[in-house]
Protein backbone atom coordinates (compact mmCIF):
# COMPACT_ATOMS: atom_id res chain seq x y z
CA UNK A 1 0.00 0.00 0.00
CA UNK A 2 1.53 3.65 -0.66
CA UNK A 3 0.46 5.87 1.25
CA UNK A 4 0.30 10.08 0.51
CA UNK A 5 0.43 11.91 3.64
CA UNK A 6 -1.59 15.27 4.00
CA UNK A 7 -0.09 17.27 7.16
CA UNK A 8 3.71 16.27 8.20
CA UNK A 9 2.37 17.58 12.15
CA UNK A 10 2.08 14.88 14.79
CA UNK A 11 -0.36 12.75 13.73
CA UNK A 12 1.22 12.79 10.39
CA UNK A 13 5.17 11.92 11.82
CA UNK A 14 3.50 9.13 13.83
CA UNK A 15 1.62 7.60 10.58
CA UNK A 16 4.83 7.71 8.88
CA UNK A 17 6.49 6.02 11.51
CA UNK A 18 4.07 3.63 12.19
CA UNK A 19 3.39 2.68 8.18
CA UNK A 20 5.64 0.23 7.83
CA UNK A 21 3.59 -2.33 10.26
CA UNK A 22 0.46 -1.83 8.49
CA UNK A 23 2.80 -3.34 5.29
CA UNK A 24 2.91 0.43 3.50
CA UNK A 25 4.93 2.88 2.48
CA UNK A 26 5.28 6.50 2.03
CA UNK A 27 4.93 7.67 -1.55
CA UNK A 28 5.33 11.04 -0.81
CA UNK A 29 4.08 14.08 1.92
CA UNK A 30 2.44 17.13 1.37
CA UNK A 31 2.57 20.04 4.37
CA UNK A 32 0.21 22.55 4.01
CA UNK A 33 -1.74 23.54 0.58
CA UNK A 34 1.16 23.12 -1.62
CA UNK A 35 3.12 20.23 -2.58
CA UNK A 36 3.43 17.65 -5.33
CA UNK A 37 0.58 14.89 -5.34
CA UNK A 38 2.92 11.48 -6.33
CA UNK A 39 0.90 8.56 -7.27
CA UNK A 40 -0.56 6.58 -3.94
CA UNK A 41 -3.35 3.85 -3.26
CA UNK A 42 -4.55 6.17 -0.28
CA UNK A 43 -4.04 9.57 1.10
CA UNK A 44 -4.35 10.25 4.67
CA UNK A 45 -5.38 13.79 5.73
CA UNK A 46 -4.28 15.31 9.00
CA UNK A 47 -4.64 18.44 8.20
CA UNK A 48 -6.05 21.78 8.64
CA UNK A 49 -10.05 22.31 8.26
CA UNK A 50 -9.49 24.79 5.67
CA UNK A 51 -6.89 22.73 3.76
CA UNK A 52 -9.55 19.83 3.33
CA UNK A 53 -11.43 21.39 1.02
CA UNK A 54 -8.58 22.86 -0.76
CA UNK A 55 -6.51 19.04 -1.29
CA UNK A 56 -9.72 17.02 -1.87
CA UNK A 57 -10.39 17.98 -5.18
CA UNK A 58 -6.75 17.99 -6.03
CA UNK A 59 -7.15 13.85 -4.63
CA UNK A 60 -10.17 13.43 -6.82
CA UNK A 61 -8.45 14.83 -9.68
CA UNK A 62 -5.34 11.77 -9.62
CA UNK A 63 -8.26 9.62 -8.35
CA UNK A 64 -6.44 8.82 -5.02
CA UNK A 65 -8.74 7.43 -2.12
CA UNK A 66 -8.46 9.69 0.92
CA UNK A 67 -8.86 9.09 4.57
CA UNK A 68 -9.68 11.99 6.67
CA UNK A 69 -8.85 12.42 10.34
CA UNK A 70 -9.07 16.42 10.27
CA UNK A 71 -11.97 18.27 11.77
CA UNK A 72 -13.96 21.36 11.82
CA UNK A 73 -14.06 21.31 7.68
CA UNK A 74 -17.83 19.96 7.96
CA UNK A 75 -19.80 23.31 6.52
CA UNK A 76 -17.85 21.99 2.89
CA UNK A 77 -18.77 18.21 3.26
CA UNK A 78 -21.86 18.43 0.62
CA UNK A 79 -19.32 19.99 -1.75
CA UNK A 80 -16.66 17.50 -1.07
CA UNK A 81 -19.14 14.12 -1.89
CA UNK A 82 -20.27 15.79 -4.95
CA UNK A 83 -16.45 16.08 -5.71
CA UNK A 84 -15.78 12.30 -4.91
CA UNK A 85 -18.56 11.22 -6.32
CA UNK A 86 -17.82 12.98 -9.74
CA UNK A 87 -14.41 11.12 -9.65
CA UNK A 88 -15.38 7.68 -8.26
CA UNK A 89 -13.04 7.86 -5.75
CA UNK A 90 -13.80 6.51 -1.98
CA UNK A 91 -13.03 8.70 0.73
CA UNK A 92 -13.36 7.55 4.34
CA UNK A 93 -13.94 10.61 6.89
CA UNK A 94 -14.07 10.62 10.87
CA UNK A 95 -13.66 12.92 13.69
CA UNK A 96 -11.60 9.73 15.75
CA UNK A 97 -10.30 7.25 14.73
CA UNK A 98 -10.13 5.30 17.80
CA UNK A 99 -12.15 1.76 18.59
CA UNK A 100 -12.87 2.30 21.88
CA UNK A 101 -14.52 5.77 21.17
CA UNK A 102 -16.70 4.66 18.31
CA UNK A 103 -17.49 1.77 20.89
CA UNK A 104 -17.98 4.66 23.43
CA UNK A 105 -20.36 6.39 21.36
CA UNK A 106 -22.60 3.75 20.90
CA UNK A 107 -22.86 3.00 25.11
CA UNK A 108 -23.77 6.66 25.38
CA UNK A 109 -26.36 6.20 22.31
CA UNK A 110 -27.81 3.93 24.64
CA UNK A 111 -27.86 5.41 27.69
CA UNK A 112 -29.09 8.77 25.51
CA UNK A 113 -32.38 6.59 24.19
CA UNK A 114 -33.28 5.43 27.74
CA UNK A 115 -33.05 9.17 29.36
CA UNK A 116 -34.83 10.34 26.63
CA UNK A 117 -37.97 8.90 28.11
CA UNK A 118 -37.27 10.70 31.62
CA UNK A 119 -37.69 14.52 31.07
CA UNK A 120 -35.99 14.92 34.73
CA UNK A 121 -32.79 13.75 33.63
CA UNK A 122 -30.49 16.58 31.86
CA UNK A 123 -27.32 15.85 30.22
CA UNK A 124 -23.93 17.73 29.82
CA UNK A 125 -20.87 16.96 27.50
CA UNK A 126 -17.36 18.33 28.50
CA UNK A 127 -13.94 17.39 26.32
CA UNK A 128 -10.51 17.89 26.90
CA UNK A 129 -7.68 18.44 24.52
CA UNK A 130 -4.37 19.98 24.13
CA UNK A 131 -3.63 23.04 23.95
CA UNK A 132 -2.42 23.64 19.98
CA UNK A 133 -5.96 21.86 19.26
CA UNK A 134 -7.84 24.61 17.55
CA UNK A 135 -11.91 23.40 16.80
CA UNK A 136 -14.06 22.99 19.83
CA UNK A 137 -15.73 21.54 20.79
CA UNK A 138 -13.73 19.06 19.21
CA UNK A 139 -15.46 16.73 16.29
CA UNK A 140 -15.99 14.25 18.04
CA UNK A 141 -17.67 15.84 20.49
CA UNK A 142 -20.28 16.83 17.78
CA UNK A 143 -20.40 13.77 16.41
CA UNK A 144 -21.84 12.32 20.18
CA UNK A 145 -24.33 15.02 20.38
CA UNK A 146 -25.34 14.14 16.89
CA UNK A 147 -25.95 10.33 18.42
CA UNK A 148 -27.63 11.60 20.99
CA UNK A 149 -30.32 13.55 19.07
CA UNK A 150 -30.66 10.75 16.48
CA UNK A 151 -31.53 8.73 18.92
CA UNK A 152 -34.10 10.82 20.47
CA UNK A 153 -32.59 13.01 23.02
CA UNK A 154 -33.52 16.39 22.35
CA UNK A 155 -33.38 18.21 25.21
CA UNK A 156 -30.76 21.01 25.61
CA UNK A 157 -27.44 19.54 26.20
CA UNK A 158 -24.68 21.51 27.94
CA UNK A 159 -21.05 21.29 26.37
CA UNK A 160 -17.89 22.54 27.47
CA UNK A 161 -14.38 22.44 26.40
CA UNK A 162 -10.36 22.73 27.73
CA UNK A 163 -7.65 23.17 25.78
CA UNK A 164 -4.79 22.52 28.17
CA UNK A 165 -0.99 21.06 27.97
CA UNK A 166 -0.63 17.75 25.85
CA UNK A 167 -4.10 16.13 26.70
CA UNK A 168 -4.97 13.42 23.46
CA UNK A 169 -8.42 13.50 24.17
CA UNK A 170 -10.75 12.93 26.81
CA UNK A 171 -14.75 13.12 26.69
CA UNK A 172 -17.23 12.55 29.56
CA UNK A 173 -20.91 12.66 28.71
CA UNK A 174 -23.42 12.83 31.99
CA UNK A 175 -27.11 12.55 33.08
CA UNK A 176 -28.41 14.56 35.87
CA UNK A 177 -31.88 13.57 38.13
CA UNK A 178 -33.01 14.84 41.25
CA UNK A 179 -31.26 12.39 43.16
CA UNK A 180 -28.34 10.92 41.25
CA UNK A 181 -25.85 11.40 38.22
CA UNK A 182 -25.01 9.02 35.62
CA UNK A 183 -20.95 9.40 33.94
CA UNK A 184 -19.63 7.95 30.57
CA UNK A 185 -16.16 8.27 29.90
CA UNK A 186 -13.05 8.08 27.32
CA UNK A 187 -9.87 8.67 27.77
CA UNK A 188 -7.21 8.49 25.47
CA UNK A 189 -3.56 7.79 27.15
CA UNK A 190 -1.75 7.62 23.02
CA UNK A 191 -2.39 9.69 20.11
CA UNK A 192 -0.80 7.07 18.12
CA UNK A 193 -3.91 4.93 18.43
CA UNK A 194 -5.68 7.68 15.97
CA UNK A 195 -2.80 6.59 13.76
CA UNK A 196 -3.20 3.16 13.93
CA UNK A 197 -6.76 3.48 13.41
CA UNK A 198 -6.28 5.76 10.38
CA UNK A 199 -3.49 2.99 9.01
CA UNK A 200 -5.98 0.48 9.47
CA UNK A 201 -9.15 2.12 7.67
CA UNK A 202 -5.98 3.30 4.80
CA UNK A 203 -6.01 -0.47 4.15
CA UNK A 204 -9.80 -0.97 4.44
CA UNK A 205 -10.18 1.79 1.84
CA UNK A 206 -7.84 0.44 -1.07
CA UNK A 207 -10.38 0.44 -4.40
CA UNK A 208 -13.28 1.46 -2.61
CA UNK A 209 -15.61 4.02 -4.34
CA UNK A 210 -17.83 6.19 -2.25
CA UNK A 211 -18.50 7.91 1.22
CA UNK A 212 -17.45 6.33 4.00
CA UNK A 213 -17.98 6.55 7.80
CA UNK A 214 -16.14 5.06 10.85
CA UNK A 215 -18.97 2.99 11.13
CA UNK A 216 -19.18 1.55 7.73
CA UNK A 217 -15.39 0.75 8.20
CA UNK A 218 -15.60 -1.25 11.91
CA UNK A 219 -19.34 -3.12 10.23
CA UNK A 220 -16.76 -4.36 7.57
Amino acid sequence: MRLLLLGHGRMGTLVESLAPEYGATIAGVIDGHSGEIADADVAIDFTLADAVPANLPRLAERKINVVIGTTGWQAHESAMRKIASDAGIGVLAASNFSLGVNIFQLAVEEASRHFAKHPEFGAWLHESHHALKKDAPSGTALTILTGMARVGFQRPIDVTSTRVGSVPGTHTVGFDGPTETIELTHTVRDRAVFARGALTAAKWLVGKKGWFSIRDFLRA
